[in-house]
């Protein structure tokens, strides 16, 4: 399993767009990816789930990720994380 936590920088937090963003990425990897907040964790390639974290920003929220990408996944993750989504 890798993990790595991020804070969020953009001013909105995780909303729709960003959500969508994370659930695209999180899908071009077979690894199962999760994202946490506050011990609740969820599947990254759910937007739904995502959503309902309710992440703001400087909030820190950790990246896991299991399976034959999972190294891959989370880097990329993170880096779409902390470019704080294009906003």
């Amino acid at each position: 399993m890798v993990e790595k936590k991020v804070v969020i920088k953009n001013e909105t937090g995780i909303h729709a767009r960003p959500a969508s963003m994370i659930v695209q990425l999180a899908n071009k990897y077979g690894a199962e990816v999760t994202l946490g907040k506050d011990g609740n964790e969820v599947n990254a390639k759910s937007i739904m789930g995502i959503m309902s974290l309710g992440v703001s920003k400087s909030t820190e929220v950790t990246v896991k990720a299991e399976g034959e990408d999972a190294q891959d996944a989370v880097n990329a993750l993170v880096e779409l994380l902390e470019s704080g989504f294009g906003e």
